[in-house]
Parts: C-alpha cells; sequence; structure tokens
C-alpha cells in the first residue's frame, strides 16, 4: 500500500516557503536522525539554491549513533551543508546553533542587519521543540503529532538572528515506497490515514532482518519465529492482544510494535542506511525508466495511428 499525506495546507507552505527563500540568508532542515534520508525534503534543494543550510539531525537519541555519524558524513559531502546531530533533551546544546548560524556565513557582517534565517522541517521531526530552546520560551506550538504548525510566523533570537518558522509540509508523493513507511513509523503521518497493520508489518520485517534480538528481548521470545505475521501472534498473546479463534489482533499488535518504536522501548534503532537508500534509489529510477519507455512507446504508437488516418 502506497503512502500519500498532502493536506491543502502543506501545498500553502510549499509556495510560501518558495517565495520567502530569495530573502532568506541560511536554512535550518530539521530532519528525523532515524530516517535521515526519508525525512529529508527532496523539495527543499530546489528551492534553496546555493543557500548554506544546517541539516539538524534531532532525535539522535532514539537513533543508532553509528549510522548517525555516517549520515553525517554522507550529508556533509553537499558543498554548503553542515549536519548536527541533536537530542531536544539537551537544549543547551541545541541553543549553539546560534553561534553556529553567523559562522555558516563568516564572510557576511550581520551587525547592523540581522541574519535572516528559515526553519522547515517535516511534521512532527521536532521543529517546534528546536524553535522553543532556540528562543529559550515558549514560542511555538508543541505535540507529539504531525501537523500542529499550520502557519508561519518570525521569531528574533539572540545574536540578531530572526528566524522565519514554517508548517511542516510533506511531498505530493512519496517515493520510493518504503519512505513513506518509515515516515508513518516514525509519527510524519497523521494516524488517521494510515493503514496500522500495513505499517506494523514493515516494522516487524525490517527488524526480523536487520534487529531479531530486538524483538527476542523485547516480547519474550525463545526464539524468532518464522514470519511476520507469526511475530504478530506472539506478541498478542504476550500482550493480552487476542481476538476470539486465537487469532492476534492485528491493529492493536500494530499500534504496540510502533509506539515501542517511537518512545525508544525497542533501543536505539535506525531504520536506513546509505547502502539501503543507494539500493532502492536504484530501483526506483529503473523503474521510472522503465515506465517513461512503455510511455514513449504508447506515443509513438498513437503517433503512427494517426499518421495512417
Amino acid at each position: 500500500m502506497a503512502i500519500n499525506w498532502y493536506p491543502g495546507h502543506m501545498h500553502k507552505a510549499r509556495k510560501e516557503i518558495r517565495e520567502a527563500m530569495p530573502q532568506v540568508d541560511l536554512i535550518i532542515e530539521v530532519l528525523d536522525a532515524r530516517i535521515p534520508f526519508s525525512s529529508e525534503n527532496p523539495l527543499v534543494p530546489a528551492l534553496r539554491k546555493d543557500t548554506p543550510c544546517i541539516k539538524i539531525l534531532n532525535k539522535a537519541d532514539l537513533a543508532d549513533p553509528e549510522l548517525t555519524r555516517r549520515w553525517k558524513e554522507s550529508l556533509e559531502k553537499e558543498q554548503g551543508i553542515k549536519a548536527i546531530p541533536m537530542s531536544q533533551h539537551e537544549p543547551g546544546k541545541v541553543r549553539e546553533l546560534l553561534k553556529i548560524c553567523p559562522a555558516m556565513l563568516p564572510h557576511r557582517n550581520f551587525e547592523g542587519t540581522p541574519l535572516r534565517a528559515l526553519i522547515l522541517g517535516i511534521p512532527n521531526v521536532g521543529k517546534s521543540t528546536t524553535i522553543n530552546n532556540l528562543a529559550g520560551k515558549i514560542i511555538a506550538k508543541t505535540g507529539n503529532e504531525p501537523a500542529v504548525t499550520k502557519s508561519q510566523q518570525r521569531i528574533k533570537l539572540e545574536n540578531n538572528i530572526v528566524l522565519h518558522d514554517t508548517p511542516g509540509f510533506l511531498w505530493p508523493k512519496l517515493e520510493p515506497e518504503e519512505c513513506g513507511y518509515r515516515l508513518a513509523i516514525t509519527g510524519a503521518i497523521k494516524n488517521t490515514v494510515l493503514e496500522f497493520e500495513d505499517v506494523g508489518m514493515f516494522l516487524v520485517e525490517y527488524l526480523m532482518e536487520a534487529h531479531p534480538d530486538v524483538l527476542i528481548n523485547r516480547y519474550n521470545f525463545s526464539e524468532l519465529p518464522a514470519s511476520a505475521i507469526e511475530v504478530f501472534d506472539e506478541i498478542g498473546r504476550r500482550r493480552g492482544a487476542m481476538r476470539k479463534g486465537g487469532f492476534a489482533d492485528t491493529h492493536k499488535v500494530a499500534e504496540i510494535l510502533l509506539n515501542d518504536y517511537r518512545s525508544g522501548n525497542l533501543g536505539r534503532i535506525t531504520l536506513e542506511t546509505p547502502e539501503l537508500i543507494a539500493k532502492e534509489q536504484a530501483i526506483l529510477a529503473a523503474l521510472h525508466e522503465e515506465q517513461a519507455a512503455k510511455n514513449q512507446d504508447k506515443e509513438d504508437r498513437k503517433k503512427k495511428k494517426k499518421a495512417r488516418a
């Protein structure tokens, strides 16, 4: 099942960001350290062009530290980008951004005019909490659900920085399909538009392959079940989530799995590696190429048919 969520306010936010971009000196993009690729908005590069960018790998306390290090190196290969792992439990480290921002523009003097920074990020990635930590007070509304921020605002910070806040927005089509699932697992997509069973099954299949010990230890398995549906059944039995007939309540089990992952009860788990993303991107590119060839063939047949007529 392909997952997509692009309500009207996100389209509006994208338009407003495009209009504001030429007036900003610096971009701060907040990513989820557990899914650095999937939480990186593919629309941003075209919008930012050569504007310097700080990418915050937020929720790093929930991610695999070694993979976070590797993702930081990968992101910083692009010119003009600095990646910084952060946790919102360390507000002092977040406030270091007030010194890092001017350092990204060493040839500019911001004593007379403010440094204009634009902060953006996907829903529920921790952008509002980051803003509040930077400001040292409650400025932006926070919540453990996506799409809390619905409008733009400007916030004056220390060091003569003016921060332009924007609503979190996704993009019209989440590709590859796995990207949508990872966003759903981490809470970037409203639960009301999800098929919980599908998302939970995706998470279990990933854990069975990459972190089987996590499932065994968290849910007290004597050994790893042979299939994802058997994992669901075993968790259902151990957590009292069963239906008549001895079958697991798959919706409840999926909720248990997602809540355990989002809260960190499963441990510090990153859902994607640079190698995995490279593989998925190659498959997606091949599919696009195949579809383009089919479309061209269809168009050629139409032209030939029209010429014969």
